[in-house]
């Protein structure tokens, strides 16, 4: 055992260890950088650069490192490139890195939902600015795991490097066997450097999965800062003006109420062969609350998402404020503009989901600013201002630091509501906002949706609940099968409708005629 140890801290061996490590670690930077770009290149729109990205990562991990190796310390000597051994070694293990680490990358991308980018662009995030705040903060959780495993493989790869002359750690054992022929004790001490390397590593990665864990303990008294009373929901006039007292509507090119505002005119939508929507026409003023009811799947949900371009028309227009959103005429004709995102940011639009969609990562008061600075440069002082006022109108003020894990449905869909105003809409969508909630829970988001209305804020919702639309709607709009059947005022389409397709559903939905 003294031997092993002696052997253990000999400079020779641990010089051979400082450079297994030094490869490693530029192999992993460059790896990750370079995987980063294939990854992109994989998840693009443009099929010449999926299959270029996918071409060399198949190549890449279709041959042996071994073989890669020898191939750069041959080949390009004489395409009159040199370089020592130990560059050779990083440029050859830092491009068979590259593929592997963007199939991690690629992997964990995808483990985050879909939803997460969808209420990124809501708030008029570009792309990068979603991958980087949202995408990939959530997806470093699946990432980290595979990615130690991945730098612990790498340190013991790095032996082979000694094909090309690298006198690495095994090499330099081999060397001190090959004098003195103690193959237990010299292999038993590069066995030992090998577990404390890769043990040191295992606890980076324990740390950085720690550090990408949304439920990591919270401290208490920072998480539930603010009056513990305001977590309950206030109702009335109260509700109202906290509300109105909240949004900030000042420098907004606000329209008269009454005013058309937002237009639907001959909107078609199919995903391949199923028709979703079928020629809509519809008409919403300035000021006015619209609901929108319907069976599942007539339609309602995609009509609200092709307000502000989440999804794509493909005939008719779409006009908020007499503008299109994301789309241009040309001769006559309706196309996509280039930058939709910056469409989106100016057109402020809200929007509330199901679902809530809040970024996981964040706490509530991070959601409801990550739009004001990433979107429109905010500062982070008025951000947070505003932050705390819309939070404090809803009556979340006591859960502020909060992560949504920690948070009921109900206070979920609050924080999401917050963050919607907080980007200063002029217009607000509701995506059936209380269908995901039990009934204890609904009551208190349509009393911050009434505030909204008593503001004077502009809002489309999709909801069946028919009191709300009874008492704060000004125009009902039913639809059925991608079409609009019947649509007027709460008193005609609620308690009088002419068609029978109304009366069926709203019998069946409790209501009451």
């Amino acid at each position: 055992m003294s031997n092993v140890l002696r052997y253990a801290t000999d400079r020779y061996l641990l010089a051979g260890v400082l450079i297994a490590i030094e490869i490693t670690a530029v192999a992993m930077a460059a790896g990750l950088v370079l995987g980063f770009g294939l990854a992109m290149a994989r998840l693009s729109r443009l099929p010449p650069l999926r299959v270029a990205a996918a071409a060399y990562v198949w190549f890449v991990r279709g041959t042996p490192l071994l073989l890669q190796l020898v191939v750069l310390y041959t080949v390009l000597p004489t395409d009159g490139i040199t370089l020592s051994p130990l560059y050779t070694a990083f440029v050859g293990f830092s491009l068979n890195e590259a593929a592997f680490m963007s199939e991690i990358i690629r992997g964990g991308i995808l483990a985050v939902s879909p939803t997460q980018t969808l209420a990124a662009e809501s708030l008029g995030m570009r792309r990068l600015s979603s991958m980087r705040f949202v995408v990939l903060p959530q997806a470093m959780r699946a990432i980290v795991p595979p990615l130690g495993n991945e730098a612990i493989n790498l340190v013991k790869a790095t032996s082979l490097a000694s094909v090309i002359a690298v006198n690495e750690l095994m090499l330099r054992s081999q060397e001190i066997v090959a004098a003195n022929f103690e193959y237990f004790a010299v292999f038993a001490a590069a066995a030992l450097l090998y577990l404390v390397v890769t043990s040191m590593m295992t606890l980076g990665q324990a740390l950085l999965e720690r550090h990408f864990d949304p439920g990591r303990s919270v401290d208490p008294e920072r998480a539930h800062a603010g009056t513990p009373a305001s977590s309950a929901f206030i109702t009335g006039d109260v509700q109202s003006e906290r509300i109105k007292t909240a949004i900030e509507r000042d420098g907004l090119d606000e329209l008269p109420r009454g005013t058309p505002f937002v237009q639907f005119t001959e909107v078609w939508k199919a995903y391949g062969s199923r028709e979703v929507l079928r020629g809509i026409d519809l008409e919403v003023r300035a000021g006015e609350v619209v609901v929108i009811m319907g069976p599942s799947g007539s339609g309602k949900s995609t009509l609200l998402r092709l307000v502000n371009h989440l999804d794509a028309l493909d005939a008719g227009a779409i006009r908020v404020a007499g503008r299109l959103i994301g789309y241009e005429e040309a001769d006559g004709a309706v196309r996509p503009t280039r930058d939709v995102a910056r469409a989106r940011s100016h057109a402020r639009i809200g929007m509330v989901f199901q679902h809530f969609n809040l970024f996981e990562h964040l706490s509530a008061i991070e959601n409801v600013m990550l739009g004001p600075r990433r979107v429109y440069g905010e500062s982070a002082t008025s951000s947070q201002k505003r932050a705390e006022l819309l939070l404090n109108a809803v009556g979340l003020s006591g859960h502020i630091h909060e992560i949504p894990l920690r948070l009921s449905g109900g206070q979920q869909q609050r924080v999401a509501i917050a963050r919607a105003l907080a980007i200063r809409p002029r217009l607000m969508l509701f995506d059936e906002p209380t269908s995901a909630l039990d009934p204890e829970m609904v009551s208190g988001i349509l009393a911050v949706m009434r505030g909204l209305a008593d503001a004077g804020m502009t809002m489309i919702a999709v909801t069946h609940e028919l009191r709300f639309a009874r008492e704060v709607a000004d125009w009902v709009v039913f639809m059925d099968d991608g079409r609009v059947v019947e649509q007027g005022t709460p008193g005609v389409v609620l308690e009088d409708p002419s068609e029978d397709r109304t009366r069926r559903f709203l019998q069946l939905v409790g209501g009451n005629l």
